[in-house]
């Protein structure tokens, strides 16, 4: 398979289903919103922080190595082999819900029972919910791998979208069953995510259709369960290896992705309400990152990791292939940036507007706007960090990846402790000042590992790093006029005094945007060629 090939096949996963996604997250915040005015801080912070974090954990250790490595090959390979390999996440799923559980029952500081109810149960329930939803992980891996385009999409939607009503509805009716609501819809949420993809296979495999072509590497769901042959080894030697090379890195990732929740959780900085307003906010503010960000960064490791090969440097392969990347790297850090830029200007003058309007004065007044205004200086690092990791991640070889580790442990342990210090200086927005020092060390390392790729050879990725002059002073004065208009019109005016500051950040954006698409050419370029309508679309799902 081209390059250009697979490059239109990433372009495809990651814009696939854009508009329904967008539509299931509208209605997703819309619930939330509406669950929000039915629940006290000190439920939302144990949920949204505590459980949430055990859930995550959990999740991320048992498989986030196994991902990366199993996705770096390509369709050809003996494919028993590496489904055997991710079968082992299960067991190991249970291993860590079981130690992590313990963790959370008899380490942590337990709730008042009589605010916070039902703590023990939710900590349970979140654990098997972890485990549930890593039975379906061969499938995730075998769909991504055939760049299978709207299943992620439709599944993950679908999953998210009927736990936000399922929680609506308990707490609305059964508002006195505490974390019992929010349990049971997370174990309903990975059950359904498993479902999808279970049902989705056994249609495919039992069409007429596919008879024909053949196209995956089994013919029945009863190919996906663990095998052993005589005649080879149980799991891909060179897979393993590099399995537990992610693995000693991805706990050290987990560490300074969600660095701010262990410090909430293990160090007691905030009570239980600052803990649920922080990670509101958080959410908030995130949002376009999950909605836009995350699905580029997974859709386009794919094609890195299937277009240029680790072990090798850029002046060693298929030039044609190295031109290609660089130009996706290059137009992803132009994208990411420009996008970055905006959620950071406009963001910092409609933030107290954005938080009044989803929860009301629990998240409106005190330290919730200055939260998410330092949030989307945080979501323009975000945005860099995840298209140049990953990159780095898709071209590094297990020996760099290996050192790599030990630059991950060090900034594991400086991000602690900036984090504690930070958080008791400044309180909550500590931990974003934090998490912004995390992200630009880590740009700091993908930047160098991208510029040593690229040295010997003519192409300069990181040339999408630097976006016009003219582009640059649109959104400093934009900036400037937003933040003036917030003076005088936000948020203590009345309906119409806001609806002025909204047309008035509607008409800067409009103009920045414009000079943006003639000065921009060749990211606008890209765009049109890779996720436009001109593209074709002969891949189903």
């Amino acid at each position: 398979m081209g390059s250009q090939e697979v490059l239109g096949q990433a372009a495809r996963l990651a814009s696939s289903g854009l508009l329904m996604q967008v539509l299931f997250r509208l209605i997703t915040f819309v619930l939330n919103a509406f669950i929000l005015r039915f629940l006290s801080k000190e439920i939302v912070g144990i949920v949204n922080v505590r459980l949430t974090l055990l859930y995550s954990t959990t999740i991320f250790l048992a498989r986030e190595a196994f991902r990366r490595a199993c996705l770096s090959g390509g369709t050809q390979r003996d494919w028993s082999q590496t489904l055997n390999l991710l079968w082992l996440t299960v067991p190991l799923g249970v291993f860590w819900s079981f130690l992590l559980g313990w963790v959370w029952l008899q380490l942590l500081e337990v709730p008042d029972p009589d605010v916070i109810p039902h703590y023990g149960a939710g900590v349970v329930l979140f654990g098997l919910s972890a485990v549930v939803e890593l039975l379906g992980e061969p499938l995730w891996v075998l769909a991504q791998s055939h760049m299978f385009i709207k299943l992620k999409v439709i599944a993950e939607s679908l999953s998210v979208i009927l736990k936000s009503v399922l929680t609506a509805f308990l707490v609305l009716y059964w508002p006195h069953c505490g974390l019992y609501i929010f349990s049971v819809a997370q174990l309903f949420y990975t059950t359904v995510l498993v479902l999808c993809y279970v049902i989705y296979f056994t249609k495919l495999l039992g069409s007429p259709e596919y008879s024909k072509r053949q196209t995956l590497p089994i013919s029945r769901m009863t190919d996906l369960l663990p095998t052993i042959t005589g005649s080879a080894a149980f799991v891909n030697r060179k897979e393993a290896k590099l399995t537990w090379s992610f693995f000693k890195q991805s706990f050290l990732k987990q560490i300074l992705t969600e660095g701010e929740r262990y410090v909430m959780t293990f160090l007691n900085v905030l009570n239980f309400g600052d803990q649920g307003v922080y990670d509101i906010v958080n959410n908030l503010g995130s949002l376009v990152a999950r909605l836009i960000f995350q699905p580029i960064e997974e859709s386009f490791y794919i094609f890195f990791a299937k277009v240029l090969e680790r072990e090798k440097g850029a002046t060693h392969q298929k030039q044609e292939d190295v031109a290609v990347a660089a130009m996706v790297l290059e137009s992803l850090l132009k994208l990411a940036l420009l996008a970055g830029l905006t959620i950071t200007v406009f963001g910092f003058a409609y933030s107290q507007l954005a938080l009044d309007i989803y929860g009301g004065a629990m998240l409106s007044s005190g330290s919730g706007p200055l939260l998410l205004r330092s949030y989307c200086l945080y979501v323009l690092l975000l945005a860099i960090n995840g298209v140049t990791e990953c990159f780095t991640f898709a071209a590094m070889s297990k020996e760099e990846v290996d050192r790599y580790n030990f630059t991950m442990l060090a900034l594991s342990s400086s991000f602690l402790v900036v984090s504690y210090l930070l958080t008791r200086w400044f309180g909550s927005v500590g931990f974003i000042l934090a998490n912004c020092f995390n992200m630009g060390i880590r740009i700091t390392q993908s930047l160098c590992f991208i510029h040593r790729y690229y040295q010997e050879s003519p192409h300069r990725p990181l040339a999408g790093l630097y976006p016009s002059p003219l582009l640059l002073g649109a959104f400093a004065l934009s900036g400037g006029i937003t933040g003036v208009s917030e003076v005088f019109f936000c948020c203590e005016h009345g309906w119409p005094a806001r609806l002025a500051h909204v047309t008035v950040g509607a008409v800067c954006l409009g103009v920045t945007l414009g000079i943006a698409f003639f000065t921009e050419t060749k990211l606008i370029h890209f765009l049109r060629t890779q996720f436009g309508v001109s593209r074709p679309t002969n891949k189903a799902v």
